[in-house]
């Protein structure tokens, strides 16, 4: 990485509203090391300024330090930039090295902005940040209509609140770790969709607008989310909204729990789209990472949202990831965590591949190129499961629904017109 582009990137952040936001309160420095070369940055009230030939501080939580060699850096200001190179954080996972103590959302969020920031300099791209400027397609009322549900799930009374529109065969639509059904509302308001399927979004007990259980203590103990809640709740609401063998999609955890419902419940679904799915995913290996560990360390759903933006394609629209990362900060602390007991280590169909029938329920399976630490779980799993369909999506990370709506469409669309097509 060359001076100018260092000194450029300075320049640009000296005037970048974003940046300056979130490094407000930094009084310290970044430092960027390439192939043994030191470059200092002071960083004092949100202005960045270049050191004249400072070493390195030691690291801490105002002192980062960044370093890789000469290749590493290209590929993380290559625009665009390959999976795992989207920022920072997840390039830790190859190869870029990353040195400070503990710190918060905003120096998170503040150096994520300094890479976007680097890669325009490296490219003479615009960084301005770039709105969405199409209007709804819908007039001024969306087609989606919000309601709560009451369920009994093992014992316990579950309000819960879902958004549906459309008619024809039942969709139902399970979002991700620690957010919420607003995932799908682009699913919601596609009538490519929505003419042949009654489209069901629903936000988990504990999160968005559902509400924990009401006679039980949940205030006095951790939340912990087991695979066989998560299955109950798509079968409860399946049998209160007498929903004949809906399809389930849903992403992330969402889709672990559609390789789970094909196999335990098969007869209750007629087909499964498993996106970023697979039989088990071992996440230890990316928490035990120090940055890693100290962010999945906290409660603040809003740190949580800024590790979410490095496994979304950064060619995405930028409203759109931005909303996904909305989504994230907006939950309830702990929830996230909460969750990744069932996506981390209650999913486990590791030897119970073989008993996926998808004669009985069909398995379609979605990740996305931008979810590189997936993508070898959904390989595996795929080839385990007989009869099931995986397909890696270009230009897609890992929450494919809501960072680019119309760049999933593609992929899922064609999967819809076979499952409409093969009828109940």
């Amino acid at each position: 990485m060359e001076s100018a582009t260092i000194a450029e990137a300075v320049r640009l952040a000296g005037s970048d509203a974003e940046f300056r936001a979130h490094a407000a309160g930094w009084a310290g420095s970044l430092t960027l090391v390439v192939d043994g070369r030191a470059t200092v940055i002071h960083i004092t009230g949100g202005l960045p300024a270049l050191a004249a030939g400072e070493a390195a501080p030691e690291p801490d939580a105002d002192n980062i330090v960044w370093s890789a060699d000469g290749a590493t850096w290209g590929q993380l200001l290559a625009s665009p930039p390959p999976p795992f190179f989207t920022d920072p954080f997840g390039a830790i996972l190859v190869g870029f090295s990353f040195e400070a103590g503990p710190f918060d959302r905003n120096r998170h969020a503040a150096m994520r902005r300094f890479c976007e920031l680097l890669r325009h300099a490296r490219n003479g791209t615009d960084p301005t940040p770039r709105p969405a400027d199409t209007p709804s397609r819908h007039g001024q009322h969306d087609a989606a209509v919000g309601r709560y549900v009451h369920l009994d799930i093992e014992g316990l009374d579950c309000r819960l609140y879902y958004e549906e529109a459309g008619s024809g065969i039942p969709l139902l639509c399970q979002h991700t770790a620690g957010a919420d059904a607003r995932q799908w509302r682009h699913f919601l308001e596609d009538e490519r969709i929505t003419s042949r399927f009654r489209v069901i979004a629903y936000d988990l007990p504990h999160h968005g607008k559902s509400l924990p259980p009401a006679n039980r203590a949940w205030w006095a103990e951790p939340y912990v989310l087991t695979r066989d809640f998560a299955m109950a709740v798509p079968n409860a609401l399946a049998s209160a909204l007498g929903l004949d063998r809906p399809v389930f999609i849903g992403a992330s955890v969402g889709g672990m729990l559609a390789l789970d419902l094909a196999r335990y419940h098969a007869d209750s679904y007629r087909a499964v789209i498993a996106c970023e799915g697979g039989l088990k995913i071992d996440t230890d290996t990316i928490i035990d990472n120090g940055v890693f560990q100290h962010v999945m360390a906290t409660t603040d759903p809003a740190h949580h949202a800024e590790l979410m933006m490095w496994v979304m394609a950064p060619q995405a629209p930028e409203t759109f990831r931005q909303e996904t990362r909305l989504h994230y900060a907006q939950g309830a602390p702990g929830v996230f965590t909460g969750d990744l007991n069932y996506f981390s280590y209650d999913h486990d169909l590791r030897g119970e591949a073989d008993k996926i029938d998808t004669t009985r329920c069909a398995v379609y399976m979605l990740t996305g190129e931008y979810d590189g630490f997936t993508i070898p779980v959904s390989q595996e799993a795929a080839a385990a499961i007989d009869g099931a369909e995986l397909q890696i999506m270009e230009g897609l990370g890992h929450f494919p629904m809501s960072e680019d709506p119309e760049g999933f469409a593609s992929y899922v669309l064609p999967i819809l017109d076979r499952i409409a097509a093969a009828g109940s």
